[in-house]
């Protein structure tokens, strides 16, 4: 059986739908557990509303995503632990396709698949996943730092199932980081166990504010944990794509500068990025959209 997690914060409104995604699946052996992380809104009361059996609800004093989600695990009866947000929804096969790949290649901890982003007015648009190392519809994702480095996430907060005892390894995921707390669990498990990785876009993944010409909900955490935390998985292993994914990582935070009009920041980001990866090219087009005056940058990125 799967053990579904979800952590809720103030998600009144889409709570519902979440949970009624996961109960509408073709694969029916599991569990929710729902941790609501304090929240200040009628996100409770809409979940409760939503009577299954299966669904536990858990309560505590509001301490981020990544403690939610550490209480799912703790709380979870079953080894094999989905993660899903209160805003997103899975399609109907989700399940089945993460329990198909779990049966396929037992020796790994990891199951993820693809997904779809849905953005605020209601377009649907696929990934762009490069460089898989398999060519059939499901394989070994060997290469997960190469991928991730050239593609959008190959695995996001909602496509991934992982063995419990996986996650303990690692210590769940990281307290006290406001932004990429996810991305780093990824690149850890990554280093820790293999990866089974389905083709199938079986989630949906709502986004708002992702565009270049977006300006971004909130800025990039000042002391840049993740960044040192990856820095310290490069030290300790030689995974192909890990230099490259670092700079990735720098470039993010330098293309979230960049729409905030910080310049100082901006260039500061990008060239630690370069530092790891010269020919990411991207970075290079960051750095001269910010020489150049205020109204004309915005005027090319209102246009891309």
């Amino acid at each position: 059986m799967i053990s579904v997690v979800i952590p809720l914060y103030n998600k009144e409104h889409q709570i519902a739908e979440t949970l009624r995604s996961v109960l509408e699946q073709t694969f029916q052996d599991f569990e929710v557990v729902i941790v609501d992380d304090g929240s200040t809104d009628k996100s409770s009361e809409e979940a409760l509303k939503i009577r299954d059996p299966r669904i536990r609800f858990v309560r505590q004093e509001n301490a981020g995503v990544s403690a939610a989600r550490n209480r799912g695990i703790e709380e979870a009866r079953f080894d094999l632990i989905a993660f899903l947000d209160a805003d997103d929804r899975w399609k109907p096969e989700y399940l089945q396709t993460q329990y198909d790949l779990f049966q396929k290649y037992p020796q790994c901890g990891v199951f993820a698949c693809n997904y779809e982003f849905v953005h605020a007015d209601g377009s649907i648009h696929p990934t762009v996943i490069r460089k898989l190392a398999f060519e059939g519809q499901d394989g070994i994702l060997d290469n997960y730092f190469e991928v991730a480095s050239c593609s959008h996430p190959p695995i996001c907060s909602i496509s991934i199932m992982v063995r419990k005892e996986a996650l303990l390894s690692i210590g769940g995921f990281p307290v006290g980081i406001r932004s990429g707390e996810d991305l780093l669990t990824w690149a850890r498990l990554a280093c820790s166990c293999k990866i089974a990785y389905s083709k199938t876009a079986a989630a949906d993944f709502y986004v708002e504010g992702y565009g270049i010409s977006d300006r971004p909900k909130r800025l990039p955490d000042p002391e840049n944990k993740v960044g040192r935390e990856l820095i310290k998985l490069s030290k300790n292993h030689s995974f192909p794509g890990l230099s490259r994914y670092i700079s990735h990582w720098h470039k993010m935070r330098a293309s979230i500068y960049m729409r905030l009009g910080m310049k100082k920041y901006c260039i500061c980001e990008s060239l630690k990025a370069l530092k790891f990866n010269s020919l990411n090219a991207k970075v290079y087009i960051y750095i001269f959209l910010m020489i150049l005056p205020r109204n004309l940058k915005t005027e090319i990125l209102s246009k891309l």
